[in-house]
């Protein structure tokens, strides 16, 4: 499917932006993005994303300049949206070549920080 994209490039941004087409025009995702575990993704979490970020309500310390989970879930529009991101991460956040799944999971968790 990608073997004519530049040399160089990977694909993960094609899939990224196929992502977010699918979730404007209300296209169902890859199963993968739609079954999501927020408990795995408290743990991938914990592990890959809280030297940065606050992770966890009883979370004390992280990097002052990356924002909280709770505070990215609050300005959140979809889950689309951040799933598009996690595929192909802004250059300041490392790449963890996480997979679909872990991407899916990550979501569900940092959106079950939302508050009500």
């Amino acid at each position: 499917m990608f073997d004519t994209l530049p040399p160089g490039r990977s694909g993960r941004g094609a899939v990224a932006g196929f992502a977010i087409l699918m979730a404007i025009c209300g296209a169902p995702l890859h199963p993968a993005f739609a079954a999501a575990d927020a408990a795995k993704g408290e743990i991938i979490a914990k592990r890959w994303c809280a030297a940065c970020h606050v992770t966890a309500p009883d979370q004390t310390t992280a990097n002052t300049e990356a924002p909280s989970f709770a505070s990215i879930a609050a300005r959140t529009t979809s889950a689309a949206s951040l799933k598009a991101f996690l595929t192909d991460p802004h250059p300041r956040m490392p790449n963890m070549s996480l997979t679909t799944d872990e991407i899916a999971d990550i979501v569900a968790y940092l959106l079950s920080q939302r508050r009500p």
